[in-house]
Order: structure tokens, then sequence, then C-alpha cells
């Protein structure tokens, strides 16, 4: 037996208006704050809009207001822990200042990139908060031109005039070797993602003059620069490994490269910290979770996140004074991927 449905019609403002006895105007003047009516036409249209069950379109009345009250949080990926909580973060502090929060996933295509600044050309969003993990070729310097409610986080877009969000990767870089030196460690390698990103340059300038102030120096065969792969780590692992002079550490300026360096112990029959000691960078969620764990800086996530909500909060009201730069303190955070050299 066939089974019949009715679909409700959907309830307009036009509705309301002929409810309540009041023109359209007017109804569409008191739902966006742009009229005082006497408080019995007041009444009359809420007791419309309760009876016939009327939702406005928000967005609409939103823009009509020259606004969308809607902030966008352009990801890489939103796999990457560090990303996920950055998110969640940032979600949450808009809310508290009444905005909605929309992500927006570009895996480093830099079309959608581009898309998504364009956003801001169409009122489809107030601000974006901006991340990519892809060194820029001058066009997304180009498409940031002229706008002012951006902020950058955690990578730099050099040229860029907007606010920008970063962790202090240098201080991280030298946390991060100078435990190793105190562990005993004088033969350190570093493994870092695409070279021409400020973050890892920063993050091995860091280790560079934490070993240049041991009196130390790294041979350019254990400065390895790759993409932020688990496969790139996998590569630079038996690559160091197999050198006729290998490292005894690694400073690895991602933890997600650390999987990789991992793997490749693996496949080699052996294990981090006794056949290598390894340091990572962010403190990823699965860092105390895997084997052993890791050794790694902490860049906090969350603070990355709400700070970028807050410079965003005052770009959107004006005249407001703040930093083009801020930075964000890191923290070492010691487990069990590092072991004293030489053994005892």
């Amino acid at each position: 037996m066939a089974v019949g449905w009715m679909v409700k019609k959907r309830v307009i403002l036009a509705d309301v208006a002929n409810l309540a006895g009041l023109s359209k105007a007017t109804v569409s003047r008191y739902l966006n704050n742009s009229i005082v009516l006497p408080q019995a036409t007041v009444k009359r249209i809420e007791d419309a809009i309760a009876s016939l069950d009327y939702r406005a379109n928000s967005l609409a009345r939103r823009l009509s207001k020259g606004g969308s009250e809607t902030i966008g949080l352009v990801l890489p990926d939103i796999t990457n822990p560090f990303f996920a909580e950055l998110a969640d973060a940032a979600e949450e502090a808009a809310s508290e200042h009444h905005y909605s929060l929309v992500l927006c996933i570009t895996r480093n295509n830099p079309d959608k990139e581009c898309q998504f600044i364009r956003w801001l050309d169409t009122c489809q969003v107030d601000g974006l908060l901006f991340t990519t993990n892809r060194p820029d070729n001058g066009l997304l310097r180009e498409e940031i031109a002229g706008h002012q409610r951006i902020v950058l986080i955690d990578e730099d877009i050099p040229g860029s005039a907007v606010p920008k969000v970063f962790v202090d990767n240098v201080q991280g870089g030298i946390l991060a070797t100078q435990h190793l030196l105190d562990a005993g460690h004088r033969r350190i390698a570093f493994v870092g993602g695409p070279d021409a990103l400020m973050s890892v340059r920063e993050r091995h300038e860091g280790f560079r003059l934490a070993m240049a102030r041991a009196g130390l120096t790294c041979p350019p065969e254990w400065v390895l620069y790759g993409d932020y792969s688990r496969e790139f780590g996998q590569a630079a692992l038996h690559r160091l490994l197999a050198l006729p002079d290998a490292p005894s550490a690694v400073f690895a300026a991602s933890d997600y490269l650390v999987l990789g360096l991992l793997d490749g112990l693996r496949q080699r029959g052996e294990s981090a910290p006794d056949a290598l000691s390894l340091v990572g960078f962010d403190d990823a969620s699965y860092a105390e979770l895997i084997t052993p764990r890791l050794s790694t800086i902490r860049q906090p996530a969350r603070l990355l996140g709400r700070t970028a909500i807050e410079i965003m909060m005052k770009l959107l009201g004006g005249g407001q004074a703040f930093e083009q730069i801020t930075r964000i303190p890191v923290e070492w955070i010691g487990r069990d991927s590092v072991k004293r050299y030489p053994p005892v």
C-alpha cells in the first residue's frame, strides 16, 4: 500500500505580516531591530511568529545589516589533530562573541585557498582565520593584498600585511635540541618540512643556535627537508641511518614526521630510543599514545585559535590597536623517546 504524506508549506515573512495585520516592511524592520513599536504591536508580531512557527532566514537578515556574523577558518587538513584542536578552540571563542565559525578545508589546493579569500568580497564571511602549510609562490600574497579582515595562523605568507599569530618556533628549536644535548647526544640530525616555510626555517634556526652554543656543527647530510608527510619521515630515517657516520638523535620539525621515522625504524627491526632518540614538535594528541611516548615541543593549538579570534574581533570592531605579529610561547614536554648517550 502506498504511503502518502503532506509537505508542510514554508512560512514566509508575508504570512507573519498578514496574521499580525501589519505591512511586511514593518515586520521586517522589527525583526532587524531597526524600529521601535508600541508593546501591543510587538505582541501581535510575536504571537503571529509563535502561531505560525516562523523561522526567519537569519543569514539574509544579517547580510541586510551589512555582515554575516560568520568567521571562516581556512585549514589545509582537518584530520591533523593539531588543526582539529585549533578549530575547536576558535569555534568556542567565536561563539562567545555571538559569531558562527565555518570550516574551509583546502587540502593545500591553491585554487581553494584563493576561493575562500574571495568570500570576503561577497560578504559570505565577515573575516577569515587563514592557515596554510605549503610555500606561497606569490599568489596568496596577491589575493590577500587589500583585505584587512584576515588573520594568519601558524604559518606566514611573506609580504602580507595582515595580523599574524605564530608560536615561538626558534625557542622551540632551542629547547628541543638542548634537551638532546643535555642527554649526552652530540650527533643530532634535523628533519623538517618544506624549507621555504617560515616555521621550518625558524625551528632549524633554533636547532642551529643550540648546536653552536655547544660548540657543535651539523653536517649538511644530517639536515633533511621534504614535505610534512609520514612517507618523507620514513624515507629520511633510511637516508640518515645509511650514512657511514649516522646520528644518534633526531629533532623533527613536527610530530607527524616522527611517525614516519618510527615506521622506518620498525622496517629495520629497530626501535626508539634504543636505536635513535627522537624529539618532535607540536605535542599532537597521539604524542603520548604511541610507543615510545614522544618527547616534543608543545605549541598550544587552543591558544592559537582563541588568540586569532580575539584579534579578529578587534579588526571587526575597528580602531583597536594590536601587534601585527603575536608570538605565543612553546613548552618542552619530556616523555620516553630520548635516551642518554652513550648508554650507561
